[in-house]
């Protein structure tokens, strides 16, 4: 099973919420869990702020580049989000 789930893709998605709120995840299976976070059985975050609208996603090849960049993107601020929502590069850190 391990070996399985590490040939199938890994995705980094972004959802916008009712409130405007953005939201960051990812799974192997895209649609189904946008579906899951739209039931009410996701997140505990998405749950009060349905429906969710998938904005932006980024396929990996393992679980391990997708969770790094899970984390890279919840470090983002939202004006940086937004950007990379709409294909604007990031901005480069500051030193």
């Amino acid at each position: 099973m391990e070996k399985e789930q590490e040939k199938q893709p890994h995705f980094v998605y972004i959802l916008r919420c009712r409130d405007g709120s953005l939201y960051t995840g990812w799974t192997t299976h895209l649609e189904e869990r946008v579906r899951t976070h739209n039931q009410g059985k996701g997140a505990k975050y998405t749950r009060s702020r349905r429906p969710v609208q998938l904005v932006y996603w980024e396929q990996y090849p393992d679980k391990g580049q997708a969770l790094r960049r899970e984390q890279a993107i919840k470090r983002l601020s939202r004006e940086e989000k937004l950007a990379l929502i709409q294909g604007q590069p990031e901005a480069p850190a500051e030193s």
